[in-house]
């Protein structure tokens, strides 16, 4: 999730269980440590441009890393903060760590993928429920947020949560119910997918991207659910062979290494870009759910030596105009 919409969750779960009194202090305690764990994003390499992907969303998003996250949290801002406000160093770490707590399970409700058990399993958990930003999700939670601070009553921060879990899993329902379409589409194309993922598109729980895969490509469509459901025919590209598709790659090449790691964060989903062979692109993630035009990739360099990486790169494209464009699929009669 967007790192605002993560400082409220953070906020909502300590200021929901706080007195009266502490109900301010307790909401920017869990605000301050909700976001916090993306603080990973620092770990980066100039030699190795693949290497914050290994670790963002990693051991600072695993559970069993929530209670030192919290101390580490406490420890930083009991001093700076919750001293003044007369609280005691225990209930620093409780708020904190409830704060912290919130992080990784709600950033596991996207796509991206998070390691929720790491040491002990490498599996990115992704649950496919809601967008990395989400205004429906988030704003009502700020609203119960700031009414609950100034009225100096948790009970608002209660219906923040109730608010926040009822709207997750009606994502659950709907992302079950565009997974139904989506197997439909298959069929009548006469596929039986190895995997089919419904995954929500910017900004809403309405309009999903369908990603399905045979033996030999993959297939992305969009659909819209709800009382009028609708199907937007999409792209097809194959599944990436290295041995057929670059047959130029040394397999024990730096490059090659970089694939596999790209494979790994990508979940599986990438393939060649169709308008340049030496770019892998993630399919997962495009600003429209009926297409394949990537938000991130590697690029690969047939000139490159066998110690070089592969060099990792972000295209935006056009945002506003396919925006619009996402807007006509949402609101479609």
């Amino acid at each position: 999730m967007d790192p605002i919409t993560q400082g409220l969750a953070g906020a909502a779960l300590p200021q929901s269980v706080a007195r009266r009194k502490t109900v301010a202090i307790a909401g920017l305690l869990g605000f301050l440590a909700g976001m916090t764990p993306d603080l990973d994003v620092l770990i980066r390499s100039d030699n190795d441009p693949l290497l914050f992907l290994e670790y963002h969303r990693q051991f600072t998003h695993s559970l069993i890393f929530i209670p030192l996250g919290g101390l580490i949290c406490a420890l930083l801002l009991h001093p700076l903060l919750a001293r003044r406000q007369g609280l005691a160093f225990k209930s620093t770490w409780i708020f904190c760590t409830l704060g912290y707590a919130t992080h990784g399970l709600l950033d596991a409700c996207t796509t991206y993928g998070t390691l929720l058990f790491w040491p002990f399993s490498d599996v990115r958990i992704a649950w496919n429920t809601i967008s990395i930003i989400d205004p429906l999700f988030s704003l009502p939670i700020l609203a119960f947020l700031i009414t609950g601070t100034l009225r100096k009553r948790p009970a608002w921060a209660r219906l923040a949560m109730i608010w926040g879990l009822a709207y997750l899993c009606l994502g659950i329902w709907q992302r079950d119910v565009a997974r139904d379409l989506g197997a439909a589409i298959a069929i009548t194309r006469g596929h039986t997918p190895l995997e089919l993922d419904a995954k929500p598109s910017f900004g809403n729980i309405l309009v999903w991207k369908i990603v399905y895969r045979t033996e030999e490509r993959f297939y992305v469509d969009a659909v819209r659910t709800g009382p009028n459901p609708r199907i937007y025919p999409g792209e097809s590209l194959p599944v990436l062979d290295i041995d057929r598709d670059l047959p130029w790659l040394d397999p024990q090449s730096q490059q090659a290494r970089d694939i596999e790691r790209f494979r790994w964060f990508s979940m599986g989903y990438i393939t060649q870009d169709p308008d340049n062979p030496n770019r892998i692109i993630d399919i997962r993630y495009s600003l429209l759910p009926n297409e394949m035009k990537a938000l991130w990739s590697i690029q690969l360099d047939p000139a490159a030596g066998p110690g070089d990486h592969a060099d990792y790169r972000t295209h935006r494209g056009d945002s506003k105009a396919a925006l619009a464009s996402l807007w006509r699929l949402i609101s479609a009669p």
